[in-house]
């Protein structure tokens, strides 16, 4: 009877401590920034939040989005990217006084569920090439406009939201407020924070389904909140993507190069006209941080090379070495690398990129001193290096003979016509022809 109130008794137990961790479990909802034009930077940033939320099954991920759009390819795979996530996506126009035009409309229209903020607006996604040299916008052609008004009515149609209002945004340049957004049925709520929007949102099911899970009732109300800020590389590439910027980086870039064709010898301008060039490249949006990573280290290799070949005493060395630690940290930092090497890993990653940049940079650096070492020596090649040579008399020079130098036997002549015996030393100080001159060892030179 003991032994079965005792067993009884350890089963509750374990009924006891196992109870919390399968049924207490935290929820958690990721909130996440994208602020800036929608370049291939942007779905590498969506991947890498998306992804995060997936690995720790969050409720959902709510992205904070404010963008005057960007460019059609990277918004179609970010479309795709939301479209399969497993967990569930929440666009989330915010702060106010922002937007989500042009390629942002497409993004929201593609999540799961719409939310904006008061003062921001929404709409306005008419294709576009491009603009022409006086700044006027240059039109899609026909072809290229229908196929935008389909694929965002169909994006509409499949969220069950207004495809008419979502085809005026194209064909009319149209642009609605939060307000009209949810009378018209294109937003789902609006709300002026994060936990508002949290509340307001609990309960609610999906507007398309979730992979793996079809459409998902939200249970938002008392989440645990988690922020993802966005990394320094995020940041820098908010600025340099700006059309304006990068239009500038260009331009400058350019006249570096150019100016330092015009003066050469001094290196500076090219060396930062060149860094300056790349990095607008990079701005005009079409790398990703992967590609971006590539051609920035290829850049750094230049800049090493460079430095051999054209020895500026450490200029080259110091831009190698800054490109090549830039571009290393964005090698590793696109399609969720941030989160593939996390905490002790991406410490290491991060030190032994910086320590190979310096090792690099020390060996070009000591290749550079050996180089000018050899380029200060007179050249030197064939019967040239006999000159200070010694040889030996092997037929009397009167004023002509033969010697022997260096296990040679060499036609000689004495130099001033001095008469020198077999078995003497003599000293090669000039060739001349198939000649060479010789003196005597202990014989005066007169010039």
């Amino acid at each position: 009877m003991k032994s079965r109130v005792a067993m009884v008794a350890v089963v509750l137990l374990f009924v006891l401590l196992f109870q919390p961790a399968v049924h207490g479990q935290e929820k958690v909802v990721y909130v996440a920034k994208v602020d800036g034009m929608i370049t291939g930077y942007t779905v590498d940033q969506f991947d890498r939040y998306i992804s995060e939320a997936e690995r720790n099954n969050a409720e959902a991920i709510i992205i904070e989005l404010n963008t005057p759009g960007g460019r059609g390819d990277a918004m179609q795979a970010i479309v795709t990217r939301i479209q399969n996530a497993r967990v569930p996506v929440i666009i989330y126009v915010y702060p106010s006084g922002g937007m989500a035009a042009s390629a942002g409309t497409y993004i929201a229209l593609s999540s799961h569920l719409i939310a904006m903020s008061p003062g921001t607006v929404i709409g306005a996604c008419r294709p576009i090439l491009g603009y022409g040299q006086n700044g006027s916008i240059v039109e899609a052609p026909p072809k290229i406009t229908n196929f935008y008004i389909a694929y965002l009515r169909e994006l509409a149609r499949m969220s069950g939201r207004n495809e008419t209002l979502a085809e005026e945004f194209i064909t009319q340049d149209r642009s609605v407020t939060p307000e009209e957004a949810l009378k018209y049925g294109v937003i789902e709520i609006i709300a002026t924070n994060v936990n508002e929007l949290l509340q307001k949102a609990d309960g609610m099911e999906t507007k398309i389904p979730v992979e793996g899970k079809g459409r998902v009732t939200l249970h938002l109300k008392d989440a645990e909140v988690v922020y993802i800020e966005p990394s320094f590389r995020d940041t820098v590439v908010k600025y340099i993507t700006d059309p304006t910027i990068a239009y500038l980086l260009l331009n400058l870039g350019f006249i570096g190069l150019i100016f330092g064709f015009l003066t050469p010898g001094w290196h500076v301008p090219e060396t930062i006209g060149a860094i300056m060039l790349v990095l607008g490249l990079i701005g005009l949006g079409y790398f990703g941080y992967k590609s971006a990573g590539l051609v920035l280290i290829v850049l750094a290799m230049i800049f090493f090379i460079a430095e051999a070949l054209t020895p500026t005493f450490g200029l080259f060395t110091v831009a190698g070495v800054a490109t090549f630690i830039i571009g290393g940290i964005m090698l590793f930092s696109g399609a969720g690398g941030e989160y593939l090497v996390t905490g002790e890993t991406y410490t290491l990653l991060r030190i032994a990129i910086i320590a190979t940049a310096v090792l690099l940079g020390l060996f070009f650096l000591f290749g550079m001193a050996a180089v000018v070492r050899a380029q200060k020596k007179k050249p030197k090649s064939g019967r040239e290096e006999l000159v200070g040579a010694v040889g030996k008399v092997v037929e009397e020079l009167d004023p002509e003979g033969v010697i022997k130098v260096r296990g040679e036997l060499w036609k000689a002549v004495s130099r001033n016509g001095a008469r020198v015996a077999v078995g003497e030393e003599v000293r090669v100080v000039e060739v001349r022809g198939l000649a060479l001159i010789v003196e005597k060892i202990g014989e005066r030179r007169e010039d």
